[in-house]
């Protein structure tokens, strides 16, 4: 076996496809782009599936990638076992209706024995095929495996439901007698069934049927090819390891957690060792994901990186590590992964701050999760009980971090145990909710030939010229190519367009097309790349259009100006906001209509209102300082040492377009843009919001619609110093503030007044005292204008010892509020939470509390004499 490390082992699979000629594709962000049914990247083909649903047709059919991915639906089984991660890559090649079977099966073998490449023993390899796939088992014996290693299995077969599907073929590796953890008689002793032995490497798929709705199956036009090879796997083999973490991907990581556990040792102990893998895997998983622009939050992606930080926390204290140490990591993970990622080396110390701070915030939350564990453990031996119960121990889990295994161990400890049917069904609630936000998206869209095939040039002239004459090249109508349109909506291609295509957040132009003799003919509505690129128009047909006619296009100038305002002034915002908040600020997405801008970027945390106000500062001096706007068109590397910026998540072709203000800004953009930044004239910021787990949204305007957003709160603000009677504006906010003043003293008398009746009437309630049962209880109803009243009438019920129990109730703004207070020595017979909650029902409400305080609220203030007398009676039965 040839001694390769990891970095070597992914460049010779991409080097062999791609002397087979294929294009290598670079690994894309783990943040899914265009494409609702992913929450993240989890496979090679999740990057491909414009390809291989004909949306796109791609420069080279024949494609390769080493694509790193991300899948949590097992995330308890990491560390547990030998191969399961969360993060890992997905090497594999594609043919996107060009090669087959033949070649891919050919191309396998090869790459597999040859001594130029992995250079396996052949006697070491077993494939599964597709039991009526008698191609692919005659491709594999042409290549040179031996029958008897070649295994049928009736699974073999890739289907997700509607869509592309077909057989597969597994390729296994045989390590060996020693790695062998089942009898020999055993039914899933052999390659394809669970066992440690016979370690599956590579699937290639053969996507050649589309499974129709109504569960049949048709030839797909375009046959594909869909591979993938786990290069954690891989390396284990290379590397001899017993498993995926015992390789060069894993142990730098392991070794640097055993310096900062306890004495620790990775091997020492069979526990501790699934700790060093989970804290190993998931260190890898949240570097990666944070890199790509995710943040810690409370849904989606955001919740998947949390709780992978806090789940390795846990462990980390398993492991004797007190206080934050994942950070520390997070270098590690990048000098592994350098030769392919070297982002992540460069965005290290940002990253390091993001998981920093939330391991630091759950330091927090570990606290009180332990509390409320604790508390839940203190009522069960209380009352008799023996079991947490599902909700529990799944608010444990979804609110503190806890994962139900720790739950357990303390509930083992304490001789309890955990509802797990329960809180597996409330996990599953929490699947549901999640699936059913993410909408009934199709996996793979079905291949649509009708304009795959049609790769008629057009030419887009509009970064020149608004106007044009042009032929009619393709007319689409009712999803059929025509030659004539004669009303109602088609679609259309023109052998040169001044139209520009929606792309990269720019709006398509609008404008109209006319016959020679100057009629309008047709509104043109939309404009979006047909597969092969070209511009493809929406219109509104008002007049006969054939095809082979040549036609007047004419760009809506004004729209299209606005526009090119907009989108200069959406580079100039992204450069200022990482002048602002650091280099490590990425767009995370735009959309540059006529009217206005809209820009999100990634930031952890809250924005400051003086950081806002320095980014639009930065653009606005740039506008006024009247900076050139230049365009180059040049290769890519030429384009990279410009210092042009490149959104990470965008594939660029072999030549790219290179926008420049001056010397301020120099990014890839093939929108359009103004000349001269003063054509902008004014650039102001009218609204910042959060859009999602560490995106922040800024929406702005320009020129026209600057000067009226300003214009109109200029009036705003001088009808209110006409209200506020001060002629000068810049009085305003004195004005303002002096009135707040006064409002404040005002309120604070008013309390105080207050108080001093409700603690007048408080009196006259506190000296009637009755016997409810073996209680003695104090209860009436009170004047206050709201509930921090109630709670302080309770405080001296407390502070005197008047009762036993005291339950009060208010009218407050139209609504009925009810407070229980139960004093210390009672609170074993008697808890506040449930007398409020007996009583409540009288009020049209409900409540609770702890033990020896409680409230509710309800909607009919007429019940709270009978809210009294349900109190009283309530006392009376409790023994």
């Amino acid at each position: 076996m040839k001694e390769l490390s990891s970095s070597q082992i992914r460049q010779m699979y991409l080097d062999f496809f791609q002397s087979k000629g294929h294009t290598i594709e670079p690994s894309a962000s783990l943040v899914p782009k265009d494409d609702p049914s992913l929450l993240w990247i989890n496979s090679g083909v999740a990057t491909m599936k414009k390809y291989f649903s004909g949306q796109v047709v791609p420069e080279n059919p024949r494609l390769t990638s080493s694509q790193k991915s991300i899948r949590t639906n097992d995330i308890e089984n990491v560390g547990r076992t030998a191969r399961h991660h969360t993060l890992f890559e997905m090497l594999g090649n594609f043919s996107v209706g060009d090669y087959f079977k033949k070649e891919a099966i050919t191309w396998a073998w090869e790459l597999l024995t040859s001594p130029d490449w992995f250079g396996w023993d052949p006697d070491k390899l077993y494939m599964t095929v597709y039991p009526k796939d008698t191609d692919a088992q005659e491709f594999w014996e042409k290549a040179g495996v031996a029958p008897d290693h070649i295994i049928p299995v009736e699974d073999n077969f890739w289907d997700i439901g509607e869509g592309p599907s077909g057989p597969d073929s597994e390729i296994f590796y045989d390590r060996g007698e020693s790695f062998n953890n089942l009898a020999e008689d055993d039914p899933e002793n052999y390659p394809g069934g669970e066992n440690e032995r016979y370690l599956e490497v590579w699937n290639i798929v053969f996507s050649q049927f589309n499974h129709e709705p109504d569960g049949s199956y048709k030839p797909l036009p375009r046959k594909n090819i869909d591979t993938g090879m786990g290069l954690e796997r891989v390396v284990s083999i290379f590397q001899n390891a017993k498993t995926n973490f015992e390789t060069d991907l894993f142990l730098p990581i392991i070794h640097k957690t055993e310096a900062l556990s306890a004495g620790k040792k990775y091997g020492a102990d069979a526990e501790d060792d699934i700790s060093f893998k989970v804290i190993a895997d998931h260190a890898r998983a949240i570097t990666f994901a944070i890199g790509d622009g995710a943040l810690p939050g409370n849904e989606g992606r955001g919740y998947v990186i949390r709780r992978l930080i806090r789940r390795a926390v846990v462990n980390g204290q398993k492991l004797g590590i007190q206080g934050a140490f994942l950070d520390q990591l997070v270098p590690i993970v990048g000098e592994i992964m350098q030769s392919y990622y070297p982002e992540v080396l460069q965005q290290k110390d940002y990253i390091a701050k993001v998981v920093r701070s939330e391991e630091d915030r759950f330091g927090e939350t570990l606290n009180g999760g332990l509390d409320l564990l604790n508390g839940l453990i203190a009522d069960l031996k209380q009352n008799g009980g023996q079991e947490i119960a599902g909700a529990d121990a799944f608010k444990l889990y979804d609110t503190y971090g806890f994962p139900v295994e720790l739950t357990q161990e303390y509930a083992i400890d304490q001789g309890i145990s955990v509802d797990q049917a329960g809180f597996k069904a409330e996990m599953q609630k929490q699947k549901d909710r999640a699936r059913n936000a993410r909408g009934k998206q199709k996996a793979m869209g079905l291949q649509h030939d009708l304009l795959i095939n049609v790769k008629t040039p057009s030419e887009y002239v509009g970064y020149t010229q608004l106007e044009t004459q042009s032929t009619l090249t393709e007319l689409v109508v009712d999803d059929q190519l025509a030659d004539e349109a004669v009303s109602g909506t088609a679609e259309a291609m023109f052998d040169t367009t001044p139209f520009y295509a929606e792309m990269g957040g720019q709006v398509a132009d609008k404008g109209d097309i006319y016959d020679l003799d100057g009629h309008v003919v047709a509104h043109v509505t939309d404009v979006q790349h047909a597969p092969n690129g070209q511009n493809l128009h929406t219109l509104d047909v008002v007049a006969p259009l054939k095809k082979g006619t040549k036609y007047a296009l004419k760009v809506d100038q004004v729209f299209h100006s606005k526009v090119e305002k907009n989108h200069t002034a959406t580079h100039l915002l992204d450069k200022a906001l990482r002048n602002v908040f650091g280099e490590h600020t990425q767009q995370a997405g735009s959309l540059v209509e006529g009217d206005y801008l809209r820009f999100d970027f990634t930031h952890f945390g809250q924005v400051d209102p003086a950081d806002l106000a320095k980014a639009e500062a930065i653009v606005n001096q740039q506008i006024f300082a009247e900076l050139p706007v230049t365009t180059v068109v040049t290769d890519i590397e030429s384009a990279k040492k410009m210092g042009a910026i490149a959104l990470f998540s965008e594939k660029y072709g072999k030549t790219v377009r290179v926008v420049s203000a001056g010397d301020f800004v120099t990014e890839f953009c093939g929108g359009n843009h103004v000349k001269n930044t003063n054509e902008i004239g004014l650039f102001k910021i009218t609204s910042e919001s959060g859009v999602g787990a560490g995106v922040r949204r800024i929406e702005a305007v320009t020129s026209g619609a600057a000067y009226k957003y300003l214009n109109d709160h200029d009036n705003v603000l001088r009808s209110v110093a006409n209200d506020l009677k001060v002629t000068q504006l810049s009085d305003v906010a004195g004005k303002v503030q002096a009135l707040q003043a006064q409002v404040k003293e005002l309120q604070q008398k008013q309390a105080t007044l207050e108080g001093k009746l409700a603690g007048e009437q408080a009196g006259a309630v506190f000296e009637k005292v009755i016997q409810a049962g073996q209680y003695r209880l104090i209860s009436g109803t009170v004047q206050v204008s709201k509930m921090d009243q109630l709670r302080a009438l309770a405080d001296t019920w407390r502070e005197k010892a008047l009762s036993d129990v005291l339950v009060l109730g208010a009218e407050v703004n139209g609504k009925a509020n009810l407070l229980v207070a139960v004093s210390a020595d009672k609170q074993k017979q008697v808890k506040a939470g449930d007398l409020i909650k007996a009583i409540a029902p009288k009020i049209n409400g409900g409540g609770g509390g702890r033990p020896n305080l409680a409230q509710a609220g309800g909607k009919n203030p007429a019940g709270l004499p009978d809210a009294m007398a349900a109190a009283a009676d309530w006392l009376t039965t409790q023994a």
